[in-house]
């Protein structure tokens, strides 16, 4: 197969049989456009004087590839990357990426028993980091395989050298974009472990490459527009497409606490286009309520975005601009696309037990629903799919779907499926096609609850009883063994709320199931102070925590569980 360059346009033949490399877009924007700003990064006051043109970028990135490669971080060379987003976070991904070495990154906000697992996983040669956690590697023993140690700091301490020393070794070395192949590995990306200990998906550089075209062809992205990304990683993408990244003055692991006045002080000042962020910071955005003149695409991905948050960020931009909900996994992105306008209308649908319509597949994507099971399916049989319209597990097969975890031979095993030559990628979502072609999610596989007469899955129940209200959110968690579970639902209130009105509110929600299929068995309710969430994009609930909340609750006698009102 034939490799154009990231971000060329579909007739245009240079870069064909260069190297398959998300990085290789670099030298032809640089010579295109060199004064073009590539990034812009505020500093540690929240100014933005930091600007990274194209020239610099590239430039830049070849002198950290030239001086890693003489500490012996090469192609192929696994390493951790511990860096927040600064400027020095991108060169030494681009660096990295044109080396041909494998970056690792590990969510910083996770616990540190897993930080660590996940480390220690990773079997790495080299630790990139700021001097923070270069002093946690080394009082904790993280990343002890790595033999090469660098540090953003402007002392070597506790490492070989600076990334600035490293730099300035390698200045004047010349291109070094090395001839990477579609099968290479690329990176290894852990996923937030919302579900479990995260796990390090296996990224080869055809899955990069082909994550660019398809997200550019899917948004129309094209070279020149401003972006705003809240979550550090898609701003990798943005030099690729030719767009100028604007990082936002914000702790990327708590989107949720972002200020609205800052972000809106950076779309104005430099005139963004476009911004990525999860469905927490649209909720930050959403209720800050102040219009977004400039932005014409808003793309929101994490976990599903609440109906009620898409149609008053509609109300905050322009008539004609875009709204778009991906839906995809660390371990395949992008695999279906709704637009907000059509995500509004299908509310009312969601509010009684549909789901969450997450739009239509991405093409070449094949997306097919197939039985619920936990076991693993070695080979793919169209036997294992379901009826049009019977919920199952969803499953992708495309140029974006990974294919192994690293070190993690069972996770493989219970999440790919091999298909001929091809692998197809069990989402560990539940959902299902409706008449017009749409796809559904019903929410995840694991936290599904068994009763000993039906399944119920979170994304058909939650929002029924989100409507509450005096409700901010709820979240379904079975007690007990799988297949005789007791339905229970959790409730986050709104602020301000008594307890005393629990019984009340409890009781309403009671009658808000009542006389739908995937609500009416669910009788009784715990309200818990604050949902646990994600550390990536604070949207995920944590439900397996709150399960083991929830039966604490009921065996002191606190749930409470309001009679049925008759017929």
């Amino acid at each position: 197969m034939r490799w154009r360059v990231p971000g060329a346009a579909a007739g245009d033949n240079r870069g064909m049989d260069a190297a398959c490399n998300i990085a290789a877009a670099l030298p032809r924007l640089a010579a295109e456009a060199p004064d073009r700003v590539a990034m812009r990064c505020p500093g540690r006051d929240g100014r933005y004087a930091v600007a990274l043109t194209y020239a610099g970028l590239d430039a830049r990135s070849d002198a950290i590839a030239a001086g890693l490669a003489r500490r012996g971080i090469a192609r192929g060379s696994r390493t951790v990357v511990m860096v927040r987003p600064t400027p020095e976070f991108f060169l030494l991904m681009f660096a990295l990426f044109k080396a041909g070495a494998v970056p690792v990154l590990v969510d910083p906000g996770i616990d540190r028993r897993a930080l660590k697992q996940c480390l220690d996983e990773a079997e790495a040669e080299a630790c990139v980091g700021i001097p923070l956690a270069m002093r946690a590697r080394t009082v904790l023993g993280w990343a002890p395989s790595a033999r090469v140690r660098v540090t953003t700091g402007a002392r070597r301490w506790l490492a070989d050298a600076t990334l600035a020393q490293v730099e300035r070794d390698g200045a004047g070395a010349g291109p070094q974009l090395a001839a990477t192949a579609p099968d290479e590995v690329a990176a290894i990306l852990f996923t937030s472990g919302s579900t479990g200990v995260p796990k390090g998906v296996v990224y080869r550089h055809r899955h990069f490459v082909a994550q660019v075209d398809m997200l550019g062809t899917m948004l129309d992205l094209a070279p020149g527009g401003v972006d705003l990304p809240t979550f550090p990683p898609f701003a990798l993408f943005d030099p690729a497409l030719g767009l100028t990244s604007v990082i936002p003055d914000m702790d990327p692991t708590r989107p949720s606490k972002a200020d609205p006045r800052k972000l809106h002080a950076a779309i104005e000042r430099f005139g963004v286009t476009q911004l990525f962020g999860s469905p927490a910071l649209m909720r930050v955005l959403a209720d800050f309520g102040r219009p977004l003149p400039s932005v014409t695409r808003v793309t929101s991905a994490g976990a599903p975005v609440p109906a009620d948050v898409v149609a008053r960020m509609r109300d905050l931009l322009p008539a004609d601009a875009q709204f778009w909900t991906p839906y995809g996994a660390t371990e395949c992105l992008p695999v279906a696309v709704v637009e907000g306008r059509e995500l509004v209308t299908l509310r009312e649908r969601t509010a009684a037990g549909a789901g969450t319509c997450v739009g239509r597949p991405v093409p070449p994507n094949e997306v097919r629903i197939i039985g619920i099971t936990d076991d693993a399916i070695p080979e793919w049989s169209d036997a294992l799919l379901v009826k049009p319209g019977q919920v199952g597990e969803i499953t992708v097969a495309g140029p974006t779907a990974t294919d192994a975890y690293f070190n993690r031979e069972s996770q493989t095993r219970l999440a790919k499926i091999r298909e001929g030559g091809r692998t197809v990628h069990r989402m560990g979502d539940l959902g299902y096609f409706d008449a017009e072609g749409r796809l559904w999610f019903c929410g995840r596989k694991s936290q599904r609850v068994v009763t000993r007469d039906r399944t119920l899955c979170t994304e058909q129940v939650e929002p029924v009883f989100d409507a509450h209200p005096e409700v901010r959110r709820t979240a379904l968690v079975g007690i007990g063994d799988r297949g005789a579970q007791r339905p229970l639902l959790c409730v986050e209130l709104r602020p301000g709320i008594a307890k005393g009105e629990r019984a009340r509110i409890a009781a309403e929600l009671r009658r808000l199931g009542e006389g739908l299929v995937h609500t009416a068995h669910v009788a009784g309710f715990a309200f818990h102070p604050a949902f646990p969430v994600d550390i990536r994009h604070n949207a995920k609930i944590g439900r397996e925590k709150l399960a083991v909340w929830a039966a604490r609750e009921l065996r002191a006698g606190r749930v409470f569980e309001p009679a049925a009102v008759p017929d």
